[in-house]
């Protein structure tokens, strides 16, 4: 076992450091990219090519996904989203806002390598891992009209950020851990007091006005996320909480204390949610697996409750120690 897991962590920096060699980019002059001074490209400039109906399909399927691909779309072929959610529910203002897990810049980042799958893989895969994950759905064929679409939203979206750039404003930025596990019952205090007013006193959100989405979505049961998704982490949903909501909020003016993100993400993420099958198989190299993933099997022997709510820095030392004795057996 210890030499599996050696082999495969020397492998997973060999395809990291491959990805940079690919692009052509050495590692030491990788340029920055600031989003959150940058202006992204406005929709209604797009034109009616090819590409511009693609580009304009893909910001459709962004800020009106129910409607286009969900469970009641038209077209029964095209029902590929599990749920009614949409996906600037998660990636604010159609993937613009900064530290609101943009997909400006996402363009050039990948032929990417991600630990959850233990290989280095492409745009396309990735995107299909939201659909199966976050919108608890199927993939996308590859050669379909959505995935294009998709494709080339994300492509005119990233429009003059060089490939390969560090990109300031990516993800959501982190909160300061309270080093403890998350307080549940502090937890519900501030989603009353907060969260309830848009996303509904039983977590079951508030439909859209028209359409077949929502206007504030669900946080839990059957028509949110799965437990595989991203979100469905302590430490992602608190750092997307504590700079993005209530919503209007952005990075630079917080409404929430790190803590009271730290606890209402816990809340929110101890309630019921779709189950994805098959997460045994995520993160084939176990040392890589994010502390705050709630489903084993793990490296270390905390239990998954630990890793569901926290404490999350004894789990650090002890993958330390355990990355520490894979080295040393090479």
């Amino acid at each position: 076992m210890r030499r599996l897991i050696c082999l495969m962590w020397v492998v997973a920096v060999f395809a990291a450091a491959n990805v940079i060699a690919s692009r052509g980019v050495p590692a030491a002059d990788v340029p920055q990219f600031n989003l959150t001074e940058w202006t992204p490209p406005d929709i209604n400039t797009v034109g009616d090519d090819a590409f511009g109906k693609l580009v304009k399909y893909g910001y459709a399927l962004m800020t009106d996904t129910a409607s286009q691909i969900g469970p009641a779309a038209s077209d029964p072929v095209k029902r590929f989203s599990g749920n009614n959610l949409t996906c600037q529910n998660c990636h604010l203002k159609a993937g613009t806002q900064p530290y609101a897990m943009p997909l400006v810049g996402v363009w050039g980042q990948f032929p990417q390598y991600r630990g959850r799958e233990g290989e280095v893989g492409t745009l396309e895969e990735r995107i299909n891992g939201c659909m199966e994950r976050s919108m608890n759905g199927r993939a996308l064929p590859l050669a379909s009209r959505e995935m294009k679409a998709f494709l080339a939203y994300t492509k005119w979206v990233s429009t003059g950020i060089p490939d390969g750039a560090k990109l300031v404003g990516a993800g959501a930025l982190n909160v300061k851990e309270p080093g403890r596990a998350a307080d549940l019952g502090h937890g519900q205090q501030v989603y009353a007091q907060v969260c309830a007013t848009c996303h509904g006193k039983d977590g079951l959100g508030q439909r859209a006005a028209s359409g077949n989405g929502y206007q504030f979505p669900p946080l839990w049961g059957p028509d949110s996320y799965n437990n595989g998704a991203g979100m469905a982490r302590l430490l992602s949903a608190a750092a997307f909480v504590k700079h993005n909501m209530p919503l209007g909020t952005t990075y630079a003016t917080p409404v929430l204390s790190d803590q009271d993100a730290y606890d209402v993400a816990g809340f929110v993420n101890s309630a019921e949610r779709p189950q994805r099958a098959n997460l045994d198989k995520d993160f084939p190299n176990r040392l890589q697996k994010p502390v705050d993933t709630a489903y084993g099997p793990y490296a270390d022997d905390f239990s998954p409750e630990q890793h569901k709510l926290g404490p999350f820095d004894p789990i650090r030392a002890k993958l330390k120690e355990l990355a520490a004795q894979a080295t040393s057996q090479r």
